[in-house]
């Protein structure tokens, strides 16, 4: 794994022009990572495919882990504004299966990148300000949303959070070539029924235009 560096944060872009350049970063990083995965990967021929200097390169990512858990915040973000509100009548659980099946096939389709950034996501510093932070609360985010829960809770977050983890270990198993696409596509439509469908006695997402969880009443038992 790459090392981190907890010496310094990464530089944050202040002009049009920085923000050009760090965008121009992460996209070669990203084409880099998609054919040679994150170890092969050398922060010199980042610097080169992207017309900077290898010092440029440090200041905004002090480390591969750094470059590559904000790749994968980029992808996030562009998910996040690709993604459609689902249509009218979907339940939760077939929206945010739908959402996380869809962004699994794009993933499986760069397995290398896609491993990349899970491993740079998960050992990358996570402080307030930084990528994996940002990029799991907007992951969260995007599935309450996805679920039609505009006012969440607490709880809804932490369900949330919860079927975001489930997520990421069925992505593992299959980048990692211990099970099929299928297998984690069918696990996340489980998860997500597990999760988020209504249960006796329990609590559920109520759907687009809710105001988070409701209360559902246990089911009467003859005596």
């Amino acid at each position: 794994m790459p090392r981190t560096s907890g010496e310094r944060a990464p530089a944050r872009p202040t002009s049009a022009k920085q923000r050009q350049r760090r965008a121009r970063i992460l996209r070669n990083a990203a084409r880099l990572g998609a054919a040679h995965g994150l170890d092969r990967v050398q922060m010199h021929d980042v610097a080169r495919e992207s017309g900077v200097a290898i010092a440029t390169l440090y200041r905004y990512f002090p480390s591969k882990t750094h470059l590559f858990a904000a790749v994968m915040h980029a992808q996030v973000l562009r998910l996040d504004a690709e993604t459609p509100p689902p249509p009218p009548g979907t339940s939760p659980v077939e929206a945010v299966t739908d959402l996380l099946t869809g962004a699994s096939r794009q993933l499986f389709e760069q397995p290398l990148l896609a491993l990349a950034m899970m491993r740079a996501n998960n050992a990358a510093p996570a402080d307030d300000s930084g990528p994996p932070r940002r990029t799991d609360e907007l992951l969260a985010d995007l599935m309450l949303r996805t679920a039609g829960v505009s006012h969440p809770t607490e709880r809804d977050r932490r369900v949330a959070r919860l079927l975001q983890q489930a997520w990421y270990g069925l992505l593992v198993t299959v980048l990692y070539e211990r099970s099929s696409p299928q297998d984690a596509h069918d696990g996340i439509r489980l998860a997500c029924r597990l999760l988020l469908a209504p249960q006796s006695g329990h609590r559920e997402w109520t759907g687009r235009g809710g105001s988070g969880l409701t209360t559902v009443p246990a089911l009467h038992r003859p005596t």
